[in-house]
């Protein structure tokens, strides 16, 4: 659906999402809807939004912060950036671009209904920006840089949010470009036969390159990081398993007296690289939050700000200098009011994202948390109950516990008749 706006004596076209009775428009394309679609009105009002690309927003900042260090350190053969950046492919993809071409196996966890936002069986918004990694590699590129709006189904506090950005990395490397600088690196080579995966390697890497990739690659993210953290940043690897790298690792960085992981990195699996035409090269790949960066380096407390309009908020980011420090300053804080709701659960086919979905759907971003605080279960009928405590709090003024209880009541209502829960109210 496609609606219009006069603006200065023309005609703008805007691009309304619109979820239909057989169909779902986003992003100028329809997508016909089945019985996996569960994409809400409210998150898909936020798909074309690109906080990462707005001047001067937060999330664009850590963006700048980011390709700038990569631009500076990271020169090509001819005086160009190495590193290319995309940071506006479409969040719409498919579910073998999400999952399947990153080897996620077909039960995985993460492909669960509950955990997604789905337009149909076969089409989803992104899950994160690897989506992307096997067409940027296959396009002939060997070192990019990649941001972008990816989209989850989770519970509800100030460090989650339906929609999130995220950046990552790939460089990939031939036989002569990795052992160029090692002496008679010539007699090395990047693959071995009749190897086998252990947890140092994949089966067909010989050991030696992935130790020197392994390094390449801590070594340019621990470069990232003094960039963005300051010199005299902590740091530390934690072992971990992805099912697209192998071998796998978390950053740590201590932060106020605390280990917080920053970012995932691993040695790309080589199956990825071969189903892209990139089979005679080895590579790595890491992805990081840029909420999470933000939150961190300027004392953002609630990630809905991020969404925020407020004058407030906004001009604390505009900065001549994208290097410059900044630290938030807290709007007024305004009171928060809380509300319980109780309910039967049906036999079956109850998941807590479905009611933290309805909630968000409804409450939007007047809703701060929501929290289970009683389970019950009935010692006669076997019957389970829940109770969650919703807090309500605007973040630009002072909410009336009248209007409160109007978006609780269509919260209850909604309930019953789209989860099939029975009212304890």
């Amino acid at each position: 659906k496609v609606s219009y706006l006069i603006f200065c004596g023309g005609f703008v076209a805007l691009n309304i999402p619109v979820i239909g009775q057989d169909s779902v428009e986003v992003l100028g394309r329809s997508y016909p809807r089945d019985d996996f679609t569960n994409v809400t009105p409210k998150t898909l009002s936020r798909v074309g939004r690109d906080l990462h690309n707005q001047m001067h927003h937060p999330l664009w900042l850590i963006k700048e912060r980011i390709k700038a260090h990569f631009y500076s350190s990271y020169i090509g053969r001819w005086g160009n950036p190495l590193f290319s950046v995309h940071d506006n492919l479409s969040p719409v993809v498919s579910v073998e671009q999400n999952f399947d071409s990153l080897l996620i196996p077909p039960d995985h966890p993460s492909r669960k209904r509950g955990d997604n936002y789905y337009l149909n069986r076969t089409t989803m918004l992104r899950a994160h920006t690897s989506a992307h990694q096997r067409e940027l590699v296959r396009s002939g590129l060997d070192a990019f840089l990649l941001a972008g709006d990816v989209y989850r189904r989770d519970e509800i506090d100030s460090s989650h949010y339906p929609v999130f950005h995220q950046m990552e990395g790939v460089r990939l490397f031939s036989n002569h470009e990795l052992f160029s600088q090692v002496c008679s690196g010539d007699l090395l080579s990047l693959f071995e036969r009749g190897g086998r995966r252990t947890p140092e390697k994949q089966e067909t890497h010989s050991l030696e390159a992935v130790k020197l990739l392994e390094f390449n690659l801590k070594q340019t993210l621990t470069r990232l990081v003094a960039q963005l953290f300051g010199e005299d940043v902590e740091i530390r690897w934690v072992n971990c398993y992805f099912p697209f790298t192998h071998p796998s690792f978390e950053m740590e960085v201590r932060f106020q007296g605390d280990w917080m992981e920053v970012l995932g990195c691993g040695v790309m699996e080589q199956e990825i690289l071969n189903s892209a035409g990139a089979g005679n090269k080895l590579g790595w790949a890491f992805g990081l939050g840029l909420e999470r960066l933000a939150m961190i380096l300027f004392s953002i407390p609630d990630i809905r700000l991020f969404w925020s309009q407020d004058e407030r908020f906004l001009k604390q980011f505009r900065v001549q200098d994208i290097h410059q420090p900044i630290v938030f300053q807290p709007l007024s804080k305004y009171p928060p009011l809380s509300n319980d709701i109780s309910f039967w659960l049906p036999d079956h086919g109850f998941t807590e994202n479905d009611f933290y979905e309805l909630v968000r759907s409804i409450g939007g971003d007047l809703v701060e948390k929501v929290t289970l605080v009683d389970e019950f279960t009935h010692p006669k009928t076997g019957r389970r109950s829940h109770c969650y405590r919703i807090i309500y709090r605007h973040m630009e003024r002072t909410l009336t516990q009248q209007e409160v209880r109007f978006v609780h009541g269509q919260i209850e209502g909604a309930a019953e008749s789209e989860l099939g829960v029975q009212g304890r109210y």
